[in-house]
Parts: C-alpha cells; structure tokens; sequence
C-alpha cells in the first residue's frame, strides 16, 4: 500500500534514506527512523546505484487523472460548505446526485453521482446518515413510555414455539 503524503513529499523522504545510508546506517536503522521497510530502503538504495538521482524521483500515478484541478477542488469544497440549502434544495442535506449537480452547474464538470463518491472522499469528506427523527417527536413521552409501559408489554409478549422448544 502506498504510504501517506504527496509525491514530493515520498520523493524527499527517499532522499533522505539516501543521505542517512550514506553516512553509514544500516538499511534497517534506516528503516526504523524513516517508518517504512527495510526492503523499501533497499529498493531505494539500488535505485539510486542504478539511476542516481533520476531513480529517487516520483513517477505520475497509474490511472486516469481526476477531472478537478486543485484549484477547482478547493472550490468544491466552499461551495460543500454553503450547504444545500444555498443551491436551492429543500433539505440541508448533501447527496452524491446533487453534489454532481452543483460541479455540473458551477464548473461545468460531469462527474456520474456512483462515482462522486470517491472525489469527495479525496477531498476529506465521509459518508453519514441522518437519523431519521419525526420533527413532532416528543423525549419527555416516549422516555416515559420506556420506562413504563413497554417493560409490561415486553413481560407479558408471548411468541409461538414450536411444541418441544423451551426458552
């Protein structure tokens, strides 16, 4: 699995490996210090010997590339954080369908609403549920009805066994 951090980041932690070998540690001291594996600073190493600096360097990631510049994804995010509401939807919730919809409308992007997820995950954002709650409810009745009327219902619930089976 690729480790956390951008690829200038990976690329200057590799470097580093480099210099502390040079100065006599060990692949595994290396290791240990860096948080990675020994046969990482290894691989780096013999990367170096053969390529020099060319072989430390980060190479593009496989796969097609997101459609969002980093500008344009800083500007998802501000537009996230107004809230559904502002766009002119009933609820203040943010589904995949309308955030694909605000990307569509304000940057002219087509993302497909199964696959906005994995942007948005990018971008720190999770998947939550709301509880679904009636706006009529009413704790002080139902913490009442808890406490006193299910336990007589829930003592005196008789469920059909087959003949035979006990509790």
């Amino acid at each position: 699995m690729r480790p956390p951090g951008s690829p200038t980041q990976l690329e200057r932690r590799r470097r580093h490996a480099i210099q502390l070998l040079n100065k006599g540690m060990t692949l595994s001291a290396v290791a240990q210090q860096l948080g990675s594996s020994v046969s990482s600073v290894f691989r780096w190493q013999e990367a170096f010997q053969k390529e020099g600096e060319e072989g430390l360097k980060c190479r593009a990631s496989p796969g097609r590339p997101c459609k969002l510049s980093e500008g344009e994804k800083k500007r998802v995010v501000e537009l996230l954080l107004k809230g559904p509401l502002a766009f002119g939807y009933t609820t203040d919730l943010w589904t995949t369908r309308r955030v694909a919809e605000v990307i569509r409308k304000t940057l002219g992007i087509h993302y497909h609403p199964n696959h906005l997820w994995r942007v948005l995950v990018g971008l720190g954002w999770s998947c939550q549920k709301p509880e679904r709650r009636a706006r009529e409810r009413n704790e002080k009745d139902i913490e009442h009805w808890k406490k006193k009327q299910w336990p007589a219902i829930k003592k005196s619930l008789r469920v059909w066994r087959p003949p035979g089976i006990s509790r």
